[in-house]
């Protein structure tokens, strides 16, 4: 082929180029450019030299138009999408014929009831004279079968119509101004993303999946019902509001199941419930679904949540019913809990007692009449002249089969959300089109879908029956759900009885109203079902997790001494007050006992007993020698040092009460230093009478004066010496930091009252003193235990030093190890005890002598003149 690019081609009748002819070309059309290897076409030029030479029309549908199940024209028009069939069956694809046509089987009745519905509420809008008097709505409704596939043919038929050419400039004019559908979240995801560029709203009543509620993605998207947020999180709350904290998770493997059981998921975590499994199939995974049955049939969850489309939770009621799958708790959604298709002969065995949510009974005057009478005279006369209306008289005979059937109009749900979605965009045309009640409404107005989106925001109406409607910023409507119950009926029949309701628009705490006296549970149960991984843990124990598992799985495990916890499954144990300590239980807090020696108790009236026994003896002995202070037995070493002490072992036997009662400020100061000041008194005494033994004995020497160094001005200031330094280390004691009550709690079950030291120091002085007196005593005593007289007394004052040594030598470790009360047992047993081995080692023998032995008491037995042994 040679063109001819000249200005002014000359008229050639032929050319030849290697004696073949060439064809000649007078006309072109510039097209676009080839440069460096790359072709670039002008589409404009190419499509004006089609219609130039009149080879082809601008646009051609390749194959038939997809045609409406249902439609009718109008001024402007309405489209369509559900699922009124459930079933498809695609033609085998071997690449090589084209496809035969889709078949669809299995009528829904539900989604048949939608296409009514929406036939229903144009008709009444098309009679209103008020809301768009003079304009009438067509529509054009679409079965897709529940497919995917056809959805997306669906969204193109919708978008393009049913002209098989077009002539001039495609104007982008959409042949529908909004859409009604679809049911399930999957299809209509399909659905917005295929019209959402061309800016056509897209309006669905049962779509609840949380990812259309993204206005980027989906900004001409809008649902007459709430979104699965609400629902997902009121699941949660439900499963808590019954204390199933172990339960199983089963979902669609769709858009729809999979976002909303990620949000459920979460709030269950946050409520504290466990989930034992998450399992989720498809409808067309047969094998899949046997493997979720196994789960469950193995699984120790009472309680499922099934996040389910209707068509999977058939499928999912057939393999449990197949394996006898009883017993178990079914929560459910809208999608499926008052699904009409779900009630069988054998369903009831499985999901009885099931608690759901369920969108609010449509309630539609005039509804029913329309469904069996007047949508079949206008649709159904002239099927078989008109097709517009429906496709094909003979592919839905399954529909006319239903004509005179409407018992399942006033359990519907939906059709109510349809309802509100048609008269949404009847508003919307009827504020574009600036309708007014006299004048109409103006139909030159050139209504575009976009204006459709805008106007929509800003709806706010009120239908017949009283419902509100308008769409929030994500395009959704308010979540109100009604809480339905699985029961049989008086006749046998299932119901789906409301038991509780959920709105959220409500404050918090008023959100959530649910009846469960009105609740019938799987098996016919009037008690809650128990679902929970461990049993809850009494009050007295907390829950100690077990290693590897969710957090319900857990061990209870008793408090610890001194600790409680008075809930029900509580994490942790409190530690009591510090005067406080637990119950045997475990579960409460109680008053320490308070413990200190009394004198009504047994061993504190044993002591009181002992120790005025002693103060009676001393008595008795004073009394004795002062009747007999004559006798050479009594003036013998001083009688004086002996009265005085047997009144320092008087005052000894007495501080010994100070140790019995509650402890006070005053008791307890008293106590130690009287205790100390009586001992050393006693033992200065002793003292006192050992160096006057032994004194005597070293004046019997030639040429001695001893006894004019220590005569009885000199004993009595040596007592009153020794003494007088006691008294100032106590004063010392009780001036710096002396002894004070308190309050022992290092003790489990009791809070020992006793008297704290204040200066460990000062109590050590005391006994230290003590015992240094009685250290010297002895040794003095003990070198004078073999001088020669008939009656030595300084035997017996080594007895009785060695018994008070040994006594507060055993003394300071059992103070150290008696706990409680038994600490101050051990301070008075040692008092009375050392007290008891001076007053028989001294007095005693003496005592003896003076009543049975009264030849004894002169003055020649005791200096040795008798022939005598002694004692």
């Amino acid at each position: 082929m040679v063109i001819d690019f000249r200005k002014n081609p000359t008229t050639i009748s032929s050319v030849a180029i290697g004696n073949e002819a060439v064809e000649l070309v007078n006309k072109y059309k510039y097209l676009g450019t080839y440069i460096d290897g790359k072709l670039t076409f002008d589409f404009q030029g190419l499509f004006g030299a089609f219609r130039a030479e009149g080879k082809s029309p601008f646009c051609e549908i390749l194959r038939s138009p997809e045609l409406p199940l249902l439609s009718k024209e109008g001024d402007v028009t309405i489209g369509g999408a559900f699922s009124i069939h459930s079933k498809i069956t695609q033609p085998p694809l071997s690449f090589t014929d084209t496809p035969t046509h889709l078949t669809c089987s299995s009528l829904n009745l539900r989604e048949f009831r939608f296409a009514q519905t929406m036939i229903f509420a144009i008709e009444e809008i098309n009679r209103s004279d008020f809301l768009l008097p003079n304009v009438s709505i067509g529509y054009r409704i679409y079965d897709n079968c529940g497919s995917t596939l056809s959805s997306i043919r669906a969204a193109m038929a919708l978008m393009n119509g049913e002209e098989w050419t077009e002539e001039e400039t495609c104007s982008g004019q959409s042949a529908v101004h909004a859409i009604i559908g679809e049911s399930e979240s999957s299809s209509t995801i399909v659905l917005s993303r295929t019209t959402g560029p061309f800016k056509i709203p897209v309006i669905s009543h049962s779509a609840t999946c949380e990812c259309l509620s993204n206005r980027q993605e989906f900004p001409s998207f809008f649902r007459t019902i709430a979104s699965d947020l609400y629902q997902s999180r009121a699941l949660a709350q439900l499963v808590k509001h019954f204390d199933w904290s172990w339960v199983g998770a089963i979902n669609s493997d769709s858009d729809y199941g999979n976002s909303g059981m990620a949000i459920f998921l979460a709030a269950a975590q946050e409520e504290g419930v466990c989930v034992e499994y998450t399992e989720k199939f498809h409808r067309t995974e047969p094998e899949k679904l046997k493997k979720v049955v196994e789960v469950i049939r193995k699984s120790t969850a009472r309680v499922i949540v099934g996040f389910l489309a209707h068509v999977e939770m058939n499928n999912l009621l057939e393999q449990m019913s197949l394996h006898n799958i009883t017993g178990l708790q079914f929560i459910g959604v809208e999608a499926w809990i008052t699904a009409d298709s779900l009630i069988t002969p054998t369903s009831f065995s499985v999901l009885g007692g099931s608690l759901g949510f369920a969108v609010q009974k449509a309630n539609i005057s005039g509804f029913a009449d329309f469904v069996i009478k007047e949508f079949w005279e206008t649709a159904f006369q002239s099927i078989k002249t008109n097709r517009s209306y429906v496709t094909s008289y003979e592919e839905n005979l399954d529909l006319i089969e239903i004509k005179d059937y409407n018992d399942d109009v006033a359990e519907l749900r939906y059709s109510g959300n349809i309802y509100k979605a048609v008269y949404a965009v009847a508003h919307s045309l009827h504020s574009i089109m600036k309708c007014k009640d006299n004048e109409g409404c103006d139909k030159t107005v050139r209504v575009s879908p976009w204006q459709v989106v805008e106007s929509l925001k800003q709806v706010n109406f009120t239908i017949k029956n009283g419902d509100q409607v308008w769409f929030e910023g994500t395009g959704a409507a308010v979540a109100r759900y009604e809480v339905v119950n699985w029961q049989l009926g008086s006749d046998g029949s299932v119901q789906f009885k409301p038991v509780g309701h959920y709105d959220a628009s409500l404050p918090p705490g008023q959100k959530f109203v649910l009846r469960t006296e009105a609740i019938i549970w799987p098996g016919g149960n009037t008690e809650v079902p128990v679902s929970v991984c461990s049993e809850r843990c009494l009050p007295g124990t907390h829950k100690v997790l077990q290693k590897g598992k969710p957090i319900c799985c857990y061990d209870c495990v008793p408090c610890a001494d001194g600790e409680t916890s008075n809930t029900t499954d509580s994490n942790d144990c409190t530690k009591c007050p510090e005067e406080y300590w637990s119950n045997q239980n475990r579960d409460t807090c109680i008053l320490k006992t308070v413990e200190f020696l009394s004198f009504t108790e047994v061993m504190g009236k044993v002591l009181v007993f002992f120790a005025l026994f002693g103060e009676l003896l001393t008595l008795l002995v004073a009394i004795l020698f002062w009747i007999n202070k004559d006798t050479p037995l009594v003036r013998a070493n001083n009688s004086e040092l002996s009265f005085l002490l047997l009144f320092s072992l008087t005052l000894c036997f007495l501080c010994s009460l100070t140790f019995i009662g509650r402890p006070s400020e005053w008791s307890c100061m008293l106590r130690h230093t009287a205790f100390g000041i009586t001992f050393v008194l006693c033992i200065s005494c002793v003292l006192g009478k050992t160096i006057v033994v032994l004194m005597a004995f070293r004046a019997t020497l030639p040429g001695s004066n001893v006894m004019k160094w220590f005569g009885p001005a000199q004993q009595r200031l040596s007592v009153l010496a020794f003494t007088l330094i006691h008294v100032v280390i106590c004063i010392l004691w009780l001036t710096i930091n002396p002894p004070f009550p308190f309050k022992n709690m290092k003790h489990k079950e009791k809070i020992i009252l006793e008297c704290a030291l204040g200066s460990p120091i000062g109590f050590w002085a005391v006994l230290g003193y003590i015992g240094l007196l009685a250290i010297l005593c002895f040794i003095l005593a003990f070198l004078a235990r073999k001088l020669p007289d008939n009656f030595n007394e300084a035997k017996f004052i080594t007895f009785s030093m060695l018994i008070f040594c040994a006594v507060w030598i055993t003394f300071i470790p059992a103070y150290v190890s008696s706990p409680g009360k038994f600490t101050v047992a051990v301070e008075i047993f040692a008092i009375l005890a050392s007290s008891y081995g001076m007053l028989f080692c001294i007095f005693l023998p003496k005592c003896y002598i003076i009543l049975l032995k009264p030849e004894k008491n002169t003055k020649k037995h005791l200096m040795g003149k008798m022939t005598s042994k002694a004692l």
